[in-house]
């Protein structure tokens, strides 16, 4: 992996999204949504802790995300220009390397005015540093999995809006698959639950940082990114 190749792909993720009004529109959206559901509780119940929002981060996550990574291979196969690339000399690891930290270096922009809530929480009650650091580690964490899945949904498809489906889907089934376990036999209620992207999540904001947690979301961004490098390898 050349470090310049992969930088230069990175920039050009960046530029092409900050270009875009849709990236306003997904940041906007984003804050909105966790800004109503973070305040409400805040003044409504007078509990100062960001519970509420952590609670509401993988869902707003499972449809964000994917809307940021479904033009990401799906745009550049769409209009030829990821044959135009492979010409150039960039592998197919910088390629990914690029776009996978350009959309995490867009998710950290978005999460910069959380620190609102943070300050609001220190400002007006007792903030449990400990929470709070172990919930945004764990949102870093959550994002990269989820950057990867949505990254891949878009590597098998030329069309934007299925890669978002797709992405939206996957990443919401692993939000919810925890809700899921009262109707299952009791043999697969703990497969199902390690599956489950909100199980090993709400441990870190609990302030409990476990390695079973870490391997978890390591996995799934492994995976993905494998699968990522497979089938870009079927369109050299």
């Amino acid at each position: 992996m050349n470090q310049q190749s992969y930088i230069h792909i990175f920039k050009r993720e960046i530029r092409s999204f900050f270009f875009s009004p849709s990236a306003y529109i997904v940041m906007a959206i984003f804050l909105l949504i966790t800004g109503w559901f973070f305040f409400s509780p805040f003044f409504l119940i007078a509990r100062a802790d960001m519970r509420s929002f952590f609670a509401l981060l993988p869902i707003v996550f499972s449809f964000t995300i994917p809307a940021i990574t479904m033009k990401q291979y799906a745009e550049e196969y769409k209009s030829g220009s990821f044959e135009i690339l492979r010409t150039l000399p960039v592998s197919r690891v910088d390629i990914l390397m690029g776009k996978f930290l350009a959309v995490m270096g867009i998710i950290g922009v978005m999460l910069l005015p959380t620190i609102i809530y943070l300050l609001s929480i220190a400002f007006l009650g007792d903030l449990d540093i400990g929470a709070v650091a172990g919930g945004y580690i764990g949102t870093l964490f959550l994002a990269s999995a989820f950057t990867a899945v949505g990254l891949l949904c878009s590597a098998v498809s030329e069309n934007q809006i299925v890669a978002f489906i797709l992405g939206a889907a996957v990443c919401f089934f692993l939000v919810i698959i925890d809700r899921m376990l009262l109707f299952l036999p009791g043999y697969l209620v703990g497969l199902f639950q390690y599956l489950s992207a909100s199980f090993h999540f709400h441990n870190f904001t609990k302030g409990i940082l476990d390695t079973r947690d870490v391997f978890y979301f390591l996995t799934i961004s492994g995976l993905s990114l494998y699968g990522i490098w497979m089938i870009t390898r079927e369109r050299v």
